[in-house]
């Protein structure tokens, strides 16, 4: 199938089930972009981008905008790369976003390997092939001859990890003057991601120092290292409730200089987790006191700082955006893992916009230098989110 016949495309209105029928046939055309999405791909994945960091690879993704033809293809004030594919009504708006940020520093090699079934290397899954997709959509839909009603806009966020803390989504959101119907986040693995809600989560450090005046000769004195070990124990006694569901998630420490030597700083890296914003603050606020007690109790500077919020929330199981995605997967012998969100979702749900997140292939090594894609089922994940944007664009996933 070269392309979606005009007739076709006209009666995917009429029924969702012809939006099914279609989706092994747009997953067969669209190996015809393999080359192009894969060239993409390693542009886009061998330019370095760190959070705060990220001019380079915008400056790509709005180059390739422009070339697609897309409207308003500009970056804003936060660096967010954007562009507008008009709709045959424009009546609503399509947001599908990818994140251009990555963990890995400009410092590392960011050379990307291709190999017949794979491609290799740092944030080539997380996230170079999400924003390869956007940036190959519009090609997608004039190869399908698949016009949309509704207006797409495209957008590669940026300062969303770490303390970027969704910076760029947010700052668009907040002062779009288009008013967006729907938002899908776009993420390069895995293949099954259904996110359609968004758990609470406080991200942050707690920075232990001693003080050059410290007394050693006070009764417990103790290096950093210690001192830092001492609000994990305690951090490890708060009680937290099985509903709803939180957890405290301690993810790493660093400190100290020399095997003879006491250490005068530590950092605890680490993530609250919640289904409640209440329980969320409760955590919070004990994690506070205990660091107040440790501190007055050893005389260390402790800090407490927390650089990502995230609010809970999101669409329902039954919602008809979750409820058409995970028909469309299933036409597709996807198996939905539905998994709930810290990424971009969570600034969808901060407007009340109905949104979903989804993979387009498998990988692994996650956010290692050696993270690794599968190429070919990323056919799939293309036929997927065409067929997502069918369901939203024809009024399949609308609560109205």
């Amino acid at each position: 199938m070269a392309d979606v016949s005009s007739e076709q495309e006209n009666r995917v209105a009429d029924s969702f089930e012809e939006i099914l029928t279609m989706l092994p046939f747009i997953k067969e055309a669209s190996q015809a972009l393999r080359e192009i999405l894969l060239a993409n791909l390693v542009m886009i994945g061998e330019i370095p981008s760190p959070t705060f960091e990220e001019d380079r690879r915008v400056e790509f993704i709005q180059n390739r905008f422009v070339e697609a033809g897309l409207h308003n293809a500009s970056a804003d004030e936060m660096g967010n790369a954007l562009g507008i594919l008009p709709g045959t009504t424009g009546e609503q708006n399509i947001l599908v976003v990818a994140r251009v940020d990555t963990v890995h520093p400009l410092s590392l090699d960011h050379t990307i390997t291709l190999r017949p079934q794979s491609a290799t290397g740092p944030g080539v899954g997380d996230n170079a092939l999400g924003v390869a997709v956007v940036v190959t959509l519009p090609i997608l839909l004039e190869l399908l001859d698949l016009e949309l009603q509704s207006n797409l806009v495209l957008m590669g966020a940026s300062r969303s990890l770490g303390r970027g803390d969704l910076e760029g989504l947010r700052f668009f959101l907040s002062n779009t003057e288009i008013p967006i119907s729907v938002g899908i986040g776009v993420e390069g693995f895995p293949l099954g991601q259904l996110s359609h809600d968004s758990i609470g989560m406080y991200r942050g450090e707690i920075v232990c120092t001693v003080p050059e005046e410290y007394d050693w000769t006070r009764f417990g004195a103790t290096g950093a290292i210690v001192t830092i070990n001492e609000v994990i124990n305690q951090i490890q006694e708060i009680r937290l409730p099985r509903r709803p569901r939180s957890t405290i998630v301690l993810g790493s420490i660093m400190g100290g200089q020399a095997y003879n030597t006491i250490a005068t700083n530590a950092v605890l890296r680490f993530e609250i987790r919640t289904e409640s914003e209440q329980i969320g603050e409760e955590i919070f606020h004990q994690m506070e006191a205990i660091i107040s007690d440790v501190s007055s109790q050893t005389g260390a500077d402790i800090s407490l700082d927390v650089f990502a919020r995230r609010r809970p929330g999101g669409i329902h199981y039954r919602h008809p955006l979750a409820r058409a995605t995970r028909r469309i997967m299933s036409a597709l012998d996807i198996q939905p893992r539905k998994s709930p969100s810290t990424s971009e979702l969570s600034a969808f749900i901060g407007y009340d916009i109905p949104a979903i997140t989804i993979g387009i292939t498998y990988g692994e090594r996650q956010n290692t230098p050696e993270e690794e894609i599968i190429i070919e089922p990323i056919f799939t994940g293309l036929a997927q989110l065409t067929g997502v944007l069918l369901a939203i664009d024809r009024g399949f996933c609308s609560e109205n």
